[in-house]
């Protein structure tokens, strides 16, 4: 499963490498980071349908994570990706926005990555 993870803090990645070393290296799954909300879109343009999973923070500078779930779930229709939103703010405001913007999960920071990876498994 080739997932796309998106967050401002580039610390992220190497967190996400530690936690699911078993899985990268049995192949299971398979990381791409992207920075920032345009650096997400640039990605899935050139790598059509490659991420079947998008991790998104909310909050980041430039595009937020709420606009990058607008594009995504406008553009990428067949197969529509699943996309998980990640944010230090789990208020209401943000859940909402973030279902009506057509979000599968919802999740806060800090990741649990027991869950998450429950989670990663009905996906798969």
């Amino acid at each position: 499963m080739k997932i796309l993870v998106v967050d401002d803090e580039t610390d992220v990645q190497t967190l996400f490498e530690q936690r699911f070393r078993r899985e990268i290296r049995d192949r299971q799954m398979e990381f791409a980071f992207a920075f920032s909300g345009e650096q997400a879109l640039s990605y899935l343009n050139e790598h059509a349908h490659e991420a079947v999973l998008i991790l998104s923070d909310i909050n980041m500078p430039g595009m937020s994570g709420l606009e990058l779930l607008g594009h995504i779930k406008q553009k990428y229709h067949k197969p529509p990706p699943v996309v998980m939103m990640i944010t230090a703010y789990g208020d209401e405001e943000n859940y909402q926005s973030a279902m009506r913007l057509g979000a599968d999960d919802f999740l806060t920071k800090p990741v649990e990555f027991n869950l998450l990876k429950e989670k990663l498994k009905t996906i798969a």
